[in-house]
């Protein structure tokens, strides 16, 4: 809820020799709060995190190229390389926007069925 820099600020303030009802009255925080954020700074809790990404069986960029190369392939087809399930390989054509095959708006009718039906 309350960012570093504060927490810092308020712990920094209430050090300085500040009373719990100053600090209160500055920041707005009570003192069980205080000793908290002074516990969690002290465990290195505030400490900038590296930000960690889930690694992914099934790269976006060969799975685009997977399809390019074979669009007529079933999904069990573009599964087996990536060692995963169809159904994974449904949703990650599904984020990269890639959709059933479509039939073409103009389908031509046979003018021999047409002449026939008159």
């Amino acid at each position: 809820m309350y960012g570093i820099d504060f927490v810092k600020k308020a712990v920094a303030y209430k050090r300085e020799g500040h009373t719990f009802k100053q600090l209160r009255e500055a920041f707005g925080i009570r003192s069980q709060t205080y000793y908290q954020w002074v516990e969690n700074l002290g465990n290195g809790h505030y400490d900038a995190k590296p930000k960690r990404t889930r690694s992914r069986k099934i790269d976006r960029e060969l799975l685009r190229k997977a399809v390019e190369e074979k669009p007529d392939a079933y999904l069990y087809e573009l599964a087996k390389p990536f060692g995963c399930t169809p159904q994974a390989v449904f949703y990650m054509l599904e984020k990269l926007d890639i959709t059933h095959k479509k039939r073409p708006l103009y389908i031509p009718k046979d003018p021999r069925k047409s002449a026939a039906n008159i």
